[in-house]
């Protein structure tokens, strides 16, 4: 997939619209205390079996983190992805 390398978003640092340059970030690992981990966590111990049907298989590919860097004030934010792509590439516009 081609992404540009440069784009206009909003900075929280700014609090306006900023040229950002994009860069690719490794995704963290998933939260344990967010509610839904902890939800689950609940749930599924002790003697009861899994909450819902298993999982079956792997998704494709992984969604992207994306961390776009002010112009400005040089601070970055990550924004997550709402698509996923197997390999990304970065082009000048």
């Amino acid at each position: 997939m081609k992404i540009p390398k440069e784009r206009k978003t909003y900075c929280p640092n700014c609090k306006k619209h900023t040229i950002h340059t994009v860069l690719e970030s490794k995704r963290r690992k998933a939260s344990e205390l967010k509610w839904g981990q902890r939800q689950f966590r609940r749930v599924t111990s002790g003697y009861r079996g899994y909450p819902r049907p298993l999982p079956s298989g792997n998704k494709p590919t992984k969604k992207l983190d994306l961390r776009y860097k002010c112009k400005e004030c040089n601070k970055s934010h990550i924004k997550r992805s709402t698509f996923r792509a197997g390999k990304v590439e970065f082009i000048q516009q």
